[in-house]
């Protein structure tokens, strides 16, 4: 799989390089890619008409922008690592619940390596601390090539969540890494320590 550490960029930026990928993975010409990067504060949404979770759409600190992923409103920016897996899904049984489930399972892996007890929760997709959500997760597939992925929070701001109703889930809390652990490390030092969880977990997913 070929990794990039992107830095942090622009939301729509990142979504046009997606798009790039994602025609060029279709094609064949590139290979299963991760892109790991931070963005600028960013609101998205899915395209649904329920937009509820945004709490006071006029009144936002940052930008929305609607989205080809499924859900609700969640929160981009610096302090998270987002990852965004191009794959071709008929190498990994063109399953989309096994594959949530496979990105689930190596942020738990990730988490671990923290010390935090992390678990999944029964009808809702991300991983979570308790009753505190650590983790998001959205896909986006296009002729069974993925796009989008996982969003996890590594420092400890997490104001930017204030204004939502992250993934229109009520009473949610948002936790990070770093409070859970009590340890500080930044975005490109959790990218470079997932990068290997990810790929050991696509292998495992990965049809013979």
């Amino acid at each position: 799989m070929d990794f990039r550490w992107l830095g942090r960029i622009g939301y729509p930026e990142g979504l046009a390089l997606q798009n790039d990928l994602v025609n060029q993975r279709q094609r064949g010409e590139i290979g299963d890619t991760l892109l790991c990067l931070e963005h600028n504060p960013v609101y998205t949404i899915g395209r649904t008409r329920d937009r509820s979770s945004l709490l006071d759409p006029e009144n936002l600190p940052y930008p929305v922008v609607e989205t080809n992923r499924g859900g609700q409103a969640t929160f981009h920016g610096p302090g998270q690592l987002v990852g965004y897996l191009i794959l071709d899904l008929s190498a990994y049984g063109k399953d989309l619940h096994t594959y949530l489930r496979q990105i689930e399972s190596f942020l738990i892996d990730f988490s671990t390596d923290f010390g935090i007890e992390t678990t999944r929760r029964e009808g809702l997709t991300g991983v979570w601390v308790e009753n505190r959500k650590l983790a998001s997760i959205g896909v986006g597939v296009r002729k069974w090539v993925s796009m989008h992925g996982f969003g996890i929070n590594i420092s400890r701001d997490l104001s930017g969540y204030e204004a939502i109703v992250p993934c229109g889930i009520s009473d949610v809390v948002m936790t990070s890494i770093s409070q859970e652990s009590n340890i500080e490390l930044s975005v490109e030092q959790a990218a470079l320590r997932i990068s290997p969880l990810v790929e050991s977990a696509l292998n495992d997913l990965r049809v013979a």
